[in-house]
């Protein structure tokens, strides 16, 4: 397989954060500065849900009830569905689902029993969904795998050549994902795993890649100065800036449609995490959700938006 490895580059990319509410793919070259929420997992005692809410956290909505929303939620671009995966077989299995927006339909895409299917994406025409894949083989060899299926759970295949896990749709077309290589690091390649371009190069882990809004910048997760951290560089790899310092850990960082924030989630005292915001250039942290993980931003969502959903919600 042809790796290449770069220091700076002149790859084009656009953002992937996804729309909401609006059913066309529109340019992704200006951040948006319209009003957005975030969408979240959310942990209450031993039960887990989905949950939608402004950008500051507040006016909280549920919309996947069942013990089996454990997370990693994405909205698809039309505004219409969620993506998630859940847990079966006693926290052995992890599967990919999808939901709409006002909680209705459930549907479990993928049922492969002691897999763990997470992180799912779609891609920008709402037509496809990445995700990835890991197990443990008849050798005792630990797998990770990247797949991808259609958004109805249909034709579901593993791009062979790539080894690796948090898949995310570029607007070209292209993958940008965490690989397997040992530290891990970041890359992006092809539907079909060719054209492999590593974008770090150093002997620690890098981890959960997201593009921001005007794709000039990834934020991610390493442990390149003795813990794991949020950082930014540029899309060819170049100019890496640590965002936090702290003696915890932190998780799945995710851009503002405006590009000027990142959230991520931080471990807490309860043995779980709490959602933060961070200005890019590093300064004014703030708390946004307790008890919370893996929020991504949702464009578009405003007030009005989230009192109708919750009536929805408290219909069902």
């Amino acid at each position: 397989m042809l790796v290449k490895k770069i220091g700076i580059s002149k790859l084009a990319c656009f953002s992937t954060i996804m729309l909401f509410f609006i059913h066309e793919v529109q340019s992704y070259s200006e951040p948006s500065t319209e009003s957005y929420g975030i969408i979240y997992g959310f942990k209450d005692g031993n039960s887990k849900a989905i949950y939608l809410s402004d950008q500051d956290g507040k006016s909280p909505v549920k919309i996947v009830k069942a013990t089996s929303s454990d997370g990693y939620p994405a909205v698809s671009p039309s505004g219409e569905k969620v993506t998630f995966y859940g847990k079966y077989d006693n926290f052995k299995t992890w599967s990919i689902h999808t939901v709409d927006i006002t909680g209705r339909n459930m549907k479990r895409l993928t049922s492969k029993k002691y897999v763990w299917d997470s992180a799912p994406a779609w891609s920008l025409d709402g037509m496809t969904i990445a995700f990835g894949r890991e197990y443990e083989n008849k050798e005792g060899v630990w797998q990770e795998e990247i797949w991808l299926m259609n958004a109805d759970g249909s034709e579901q295949r593993q791009i062979k050549n790539l080894e690796g896990r948090a898949p995310e749709f570029m607007p070209d077309g292209r993958l940008l994902y965490q690989s397997k290589a040992s530290p891990s690091q970041i890359s992006i390649a092809n539907l079909d795993g060719s054209e492999v371009i590593q974008l770090t190069q150093d002997d620690t882990d890098n981890m959960s890649p997201q593009i921001s809004p005007d794709g000039k910048k990834i934020a991610y997760l390493s442990n390149r100065d003795g813990n794991q951290e949020v950082y930014v560089m540029d899309i060819d790899g170049a100019n890496n800036k640590r965002l936090t310092r702290n003696d915890i850990q932190e998780w799945d960082p995710s851009w503002s449609p405006d590009g000027t924030k990142v959230y991520f989630a931080s471990e807490n005292v309860y043995g779980f995490y709490d959602v933060f915001s961070i200005n890019v250039d590093g300064t004014s942290i703030k708390k946004i959700l307790q008890n919370s993980s893996q929020a991504t931003v949702v464009p578009g969502l405003d007030q009005e938006t989230l009192q109708k959903l919750k009536k929805t919600s408290e219909r069902q």
